[in-house]
């Protein structure tokens, strides 16, 4: 194991600023307790420049190498928690009801913030590192308010990398994949009317649960008939509401609510129009009529191949276990926006054999931090090395 010495001699601090987030959980943008608390400890490392509110919380701090170099290095950790009470019975457990880091935000932060402190030491690297601690990746796209807020142009990076803990990966061991890593997630919402009425007499009706029956149905030959089966896509209507309770109701109109997930831009394209079109043809063909509402949301987590081989070579140099070819996640990341403005990767660092993200049991292990810290620090000097 390559573990940075002077990394794992910080364990014990790290893992503290780690604890210290996870009693205080935060969603969204609204981390301004986490944000606050980046920015202070950035600042007593002695970065160049630490720089918040950008993407509306998310913070950025610069660390300028031995010589300029040429090359910025940006280096990503996202810090929102999830609406989830916990149930881990920590004695650092979060003391906010309903809120909790389910998904290792806290360590992904803390780790970064790790990386932070050892290179504005060390300095040993010609270029710019820029760290970026993002807020609401669960479900705001804070990646995307980063990037819209000029993140990539304002300080010049030319290349950018992620990572997150997975649970059911060995502590310290990594995985990653050229091309598509994580799935696009989008959503969508049908309203289908028809003609509502008395259950008795459902030739006076247009019955909109048989309409919203068929739907369901048909948009599953999306995937079963309309995509290559070596494609990865996922079509599901996971929710479905009409306007009466009754038991002896038609009712006038019935709304259902469902995701795809995508793993090609071409398939999502396909998709997009499809939903569209069985939606709508199906209730017209049966007398109704259909509201199609297709949201996308976080796009393709893309990860570049010369990028990708760079971050497994500094994974292989950490702990020596790398699966360069790991299963892509059909799970979405706002990561994604950032590949899309620059080449980079992203990756997952092993957390053991806990329980899985976003459950109210899950913890992040703090064996992972010399791990993920020096993974984060490695990119920097192997991409920046000195001449």
């Amino acid at each position: 194991m390559a573990v940075k010495n002077r990394i794992a001699d910080m364990l014990p601090e790290i893992a503290e600023w780690r604890q210290d987030f996870h009693r205080h959980p935060e969603l969204l943008f609204d981390v301004h307790r986490t944000a606050a608390r980046v920015a202070e400890l950035c600042r007593s490392f002695g970065c160049d420049e630490v720089v918040e509110g950008i993407g509306r919380t998310g913070v950025v701090a610069v660390i300028k190498g031995r010589s300029d170099g040429g090359r910025v290095i940006g280096l990503r950790a996202d810090m929102d928690a999830l609406p989830i009470i916990e149930q881990t019975g920590l004695e650092y457990a979060s003391t906010v009801p309903g809120k909790m880091h389910a998904c290792g935000h806290d360590g992904h932060t803390a780790m970064l913030l790790g990386a932070a402190k050892y290179l504005a030491e060390t300095r040993n690297f010609d270029g710019t590192a820029v760290c970026i601690f993002q807020p609401a990746e669960e479900g705001g796209g804070g990646g995307r308010e980063m990037c819209a807020d000029g993140l990539m142009d304002r300080w010049g990076i030319t290349e950018v990398y992620g990572m997150h803990n997975m649970p059911g990966i060995p502590v310290g061991q990594f995985a990653i994949r050229p091309g598509a890593m994580m799935a696009a997630a989008d959503t969508i919402e049908i309203t289908v009317t028809g003609k509502g009425g008395h259950a008795a007499k459902p030739h006076d009706c247009i019955d909109t649960t048989v309409l919203a029956a068929h739907i369901i149905v048909a948009l599953q030959t999306i995937a079963s008939r309309g995509v290559d089966p070596l494609k990865q896509v996922v079509v599901s209507v996971c929710a479905v509401e009409t306007d009466s309770t009754a038991h002896n109701v038609i009712p006038q109109q019935v709304v259902m609510k469902g995701t795809v997930r995508t793993m090609d831009f071409a398939v999502q394209d396909y998709v997009e129009r499809r939903v569209h079109e069985i939606a709508e043809g199906t209730a017209r063909t049966l007398g109704g009529h259909a509201v199609v509402k297709y949201e996308r949301g976080y796009p393709v987590t893309m990860n570049a191949p010369d990028n990708t081989r760079f971050a497994a070579e500094v994974a292989r140099s950490v702990s020596g276990q790398v699966n360069e070819d790991t299963p892509p996640v059909m799970g979405a990341e706002d990561f994604s926006f950032m590949l899309l403005e620059r080449p980079g990767a992203y990756i997952f660092v092993g957390n053991g054999d806990t329980a899985m993200v976003h459950h109210p049991a899950y913890n992040f292990d703090d064996a992972v931090i010399p791990f993920g810290s020096s993974w984060y620090a490695g990119m920097v000097e192997a991409r920046l090395p000195v001449a």
